[in-house]
């Protein structure tokens, strides 16, 4: 029997975000992040789908040699950059770009003569993750200069911590931080937006920015929703019902014994479980949308099936489909349920999921 899982991913809800992007900031160029397969979307389809981005954005070399390999043709630029000299080769090779962010990295450029590598010069502002402190600037980006293995100009960018929470005074900080240590360099390409910056703090629009959750329709703030920002879900996650069941009032249902039905109710079983991605940790409540009705999550969640309320859709049956997020049922929802972030869930989507891609 064919599984029920899959997700469909619409093509058209991605361009739609990625237009939402660029009203937002007009001036700036704008460099799709699709590491992580995309946040769980596909690297490969949604790539040619952002056919119109003007860079993009990757974790690792696999990642851009797949880019590259699939016909691929915009700036990529690796945000971790190159840890060996195998790695540079590659970079070489396959024409890629690179953040700098360590000493190493520098040596290797100095040291591997070859084609020039363009490369984006990262600060840490207050991230406290990866990068050069700002007094390391002017020290640092003379040597790039210097390098005859770097291309010029150099690209200079930092990344910004707290950008998710619109009152937080840590954004304005790292601004200003970030504005003082390039002030020596205030000719070159400067990079700061992620999606939070885009919509929600306009001195963060340089010259790139760099969209990456808004681009699937979700928001990148903790305090509302993708479609607060006219972004649309690209991903919604679907199945069915594999059996409808009544339960007695008491009867205890799934691992451990852990919930117990109220009254006499009917019960769905769902074929979806956290061996598709389902979040493990949902909790009973959870929504899910049976025949575009409302009914909750009961019991434990398994490797391969929920379990859930049927109370209010007295006419479900074996085959009715269920929506697990998407349009109608926001991932972020589905996210504060189960104590994680939307990013979790939808890089969490497994490989036996089918995936329809739609638009």
């Amino acid at each position: 029997m064919t599984r029920a899982t899959r997700a469909v991913v619409s093509l058209s809800a991605l361009q739609h975000n990625l237009d939402v992007a660029r009203r937002a900031a007009p001036h700036s160029r704008h460099m799709a992040i699709i590491k992580a397969n995309a946040y769980g979307h596909g690297l490969l389809p949604i790539a040619r789908a952002l056919h119109n981005a003007d860079a993009f954005g990757v974790a690792t070399v696999d990642e851009a040699i797949s880019l590259r390999e699939g016909g691929i043709p915009q700036p990529i630029v690796l945000l971790e950059g190159f840890s060996s000299a195998e790695e540079l080769h590659l970079l070489r090779a396959y024409n890629l770009q690179s953040v700098i962010h360590e000493p190493n990295q520098i040596k290797l450029l100095e040291r591997h003569t070859g084609k020039a590598v363009t490369v984006w010069l990262k600060l840490d502002t207050g991230m406290h993750r990866l990068g050069f402190v700002p007094g390391q600037c002017s020290g640092i980006m003379h040597r790039l200069v210097a390098c005859e293995n770097v291309e010029q100009p150099i690209k200079v960018m930092t990344h910004l911590s707290c950008a998710d929470d619109r009152k937080s005074d840590v954004t304005t900080r790292q601004i200003a931080a970030f504005k003082v240590a390039t002030s020596i360099c205030p000719e070159l390409h400067h990079s700061v937006a992620n999606s939070a910056g885009i919509l929600g703090w306009p001195e963060t629009h340089y010259d790139w920015v760099r969209p990456g959750i808004m681009l699937y329709g979700v928001s990148p703030f903790t305090d509302s929703q993708g479609k607060d920002h006219d972004l649309q879900p690209v991903m919604s996650l679907h199945s069915h019902l594999i059996s409808v069941k009544s339960l007695r009032a008491g009867d205890k249902v799934g691992y451990g014994g852990s919930w117990s039905a109220p009254k006499d109710m009917s019960m769905g079983v769902v074929a979806i479980g956290y061996g598709d991605g389902y979040p493990r940790h949902a909790k009973p409540g959870t929504p899910v949308l049976v025949n575009q009705q409302r009914a909750s999550l009961i019991g434990r969640v398994s490797m391969d099936m929920i379990t859930v309320d049927l109370s209010q859709c007295p006419d479900a049956k074996i085959g009715d489909p269920v929506l697990l997020w998407g349009k109608d049922l926001p991932v972020e929802t589905i996210a504060t349920h189960a104590d994680t972030i939307a990013y979790a869930l939808l890089c969490g989507v497994t490989q036996r999921v089918k995936y329809e891609y739609q638009g």
